[in-house]
């Protein structure tokens, strides 16, 4: 059953920390779709059942294939183009259709995902859709692999903020040689730095000299002598970040670009001040 937070780059360089929806989930929300349809499709047959009965047999047949392809393909096409991702089903349940990248669902993904939808969960009674999203990586069903898109759930917690990057580090920060650090271990400093103001003091001090110093193996040069380990991790995953949109040729404001290369401790400030590694 899917369940993890698979990373997301945006065009912007924005790394998304996502949860995909559960199976169990998106079944409740698919229910609650299909009785839409099926409600919305009765309604749709009584208020036209009177006209209909003066038609003749081939027109009316036409008029009932008409009605079903409105409910089972406009219906999912329109709502989740207007609400950018969501049905009522989802809504009820805090999902959203977002694209591979992290961007909002289009009309044309919509539109493939419905189509598909009428023979994998409509013809097939859903049976195509679990058995591939059961083996999807991102708990996709047919429709999201031919569309693009993925089923993400809103009501899990937000993303840390990304890491600003010290002024006093920015010289050294750009000089770093990233190709060694691995991505777990930047996860790791992120999510540290994103709860660190939660930790004691002695605890939160302890871990960062050892998550910095197992970032540290694997860049170089090392930082500057005394530099606080919470401020180095920040240098380095700001850089990090700053170097993919370099690399994705994306300026947007506030991006940052490092200053030329300046003393340690920064004449400005005057040092850090206030860390000293445990003895």
């Amino acid at each position: 059953m899917p369940n993890h937070r698979p990373e997301m780059v945006t065009g912007d360089a924005v790394v998304l920390d996502i949860a995909v929806a559960q199976m169990p989930v998106r079944a409740v929300s698919a229910m609650i779709d299909i009785a839409v349809t099926l409600a919305g499709y009765l309604f749709l047959l009584i208020v036209l059942g009177s006209p209909m009965g003066r038609f003749d047999d081939a027109l009316t047949a036409g008029i009932l294939i008409l009605l079903l392809v409105l409910m089972q393909v406009g219906y999912p096409v329109a709502m989740e183009t207007l609400t950018r991702g969501r049905s009522v089903g989802k809504m009820a349940m805090g999902l959203r259709v977002v694209s591979d990248d992290g961007g909002p669902e289009r009309f044309r993904q919509a539109l493939v995902r419905a189509l598909a939808a009428t023979v994998e969960i409509w013809a097939l009674f859903g049976s195509p859709a679990v058995i591939c999203s059961l083996a999807s990586q991102q708990g996709k069903r047919l429709g999201d692999i031919f569309a693009g898109t993925v089923v993400i759930s809103e009501r899990s917690p937000k993303a840390a903020p990304l890491p600003v990057m010290p002024p006093g580090l920015a010289w050294w920060a750009s000089e770093l040689q990233l190709s060694g650090l691995r991505a777990e271990s930047a996860e790791l400093a992120r999510q540290f730095l994103g709860r660190a103001e939660q930790l004691d003091p002695h605890t939160r001090l302890m871990m960062a000299y050892r998550i910095s110093g197992e970032v540290l193996a694997h860049i170089s040069p090392p930082p500057p002598p005394n530099a606080p380990p919470e401020l180095v991790l920040s240098a380095v995953l700001a850089e990090r970040h700053r170097r993919e949109l370099a690399r994705l040729n994306v300026a947007p404001p506030g991006a940052y670009f490092p200053p030329p290369p300046m003393p340690w401790p920064p004449p400005s400030t005057g040092g850090f001040g206030g860390f000293a590694p445990p003895s």
